[in-house]
């Protein structure tokens, strides 16, 4: 799956500081729901209509925004494969050779780029 794919998938969560609107997870949590798709925030902290993990989150998803220090990011993304998501856009600064390294070895399809740029384009 290349970039232009995943952004077709159409069920998203954003997975970072989404209640803080100088935060670029917000900023990507607003353009996704301004551009039409199902999204919902994550963060370990939680707040008002913001979920703490994948599991509470109440549809399908197809695909995670990583947008988050990737000491908290692997663990999300542990919760992704017992949950059977198979997508992930990893942010600039979200990226570690740990996440890289367990997304290859659990099929997951990781891809290193900006939401906020391929938003954009649609």
């Amino acid at each position: 799956m290349n970039i232009g794919e995943l952004m077709k998938l159409k069920n998203w969560v954003v997975i970072g500081d989404v209640s803080n609107g100088t935060k670029y997870a917000n900023k990507i949590l607003n353009k996704f729901k301004l551009k039409g798709y199902m999204v919902s925030g994550i963060h370990p902290k939680g707040g008002k209509g913001i979920y703490t993990n994948l599991k509470e989150v109440p549809y399908n998803i197809e695909a995670i925004d990583l947008c988050i220090n990737a000491k908290y990011g692997i663990e999300f993304l542990k919760e992704a494969k017992e949950l059977g998501i198979k997508n992930v856009l990893i942010q600039p600064g979200a990226e570690s050779d740990e996440i890289l390294k367990y997304c290859k070895e659990n099929s997951i399809n990781a891809i290193e780029n900006c939401a906020l740029i391929q938003l954009n384009h649609i």
